[in-house]
């Protein structure tokens, strides 16, 4: 397990309440579901930094620190690694907010590539001027 005593970093993409429907046969919240969030979240943050459409095409690194219980809200922020001709690999971290407590963790981190795409689904060149760090 990683050390949650840092803060976050990125930016603030998204803000979710666990509920009981994204819960695994043991009751916890299921690990697609956090990283469909994160998936969400990256999405929203790239599609703003490459001016339009992106789709996910890796899953570059996953790793679950925490579980996640019904009742925590989990927060998303992303951070911009890299940008190529028509790529943008990104780090997402999840916090979760636990219900009763105030208390706030790390409990999932991954790497993300995601590419700019034409409405036609066709890769697309990111514009110089928007690859800014």
């Amino acid at each position: 397990m990683s050390s949650n005593v840092k803060s976050e970093e990125g930016t603030l993409a998204i803000r979710v309440l666990a509920m009981p429907a994204d819960t695994n046969p043991a009751g916890d919240i299921f690990g697609g579901w956090v990283l469909s969030q994160m998936d969400i979240a990256g999405g929203l943050v790239t599609k703003k930094a490459t001016n339009g459409r992106t789709v996910t095409i890796a899953v570059d690194s996953m790793t679950f620190h925490l579980p996640v219980f019904v009742g925590d809200t989990i927060c998303c922020y992303v951070k911009i690694l890299k940008f190529g001709k028509t790529s943008i690999k990104v780090k997402i971290e999840t916090w979760a907010a636990r219900q009763y407590d105030n208390i706030r963790e790390k409990v999932t981190e991954g790497v993300f590539t995601y590419v700019a795409v034409t409405e036609d689904r066709i890769p697309r060149q990111i514009e110089e001027n928007l690859k800014v760090l």
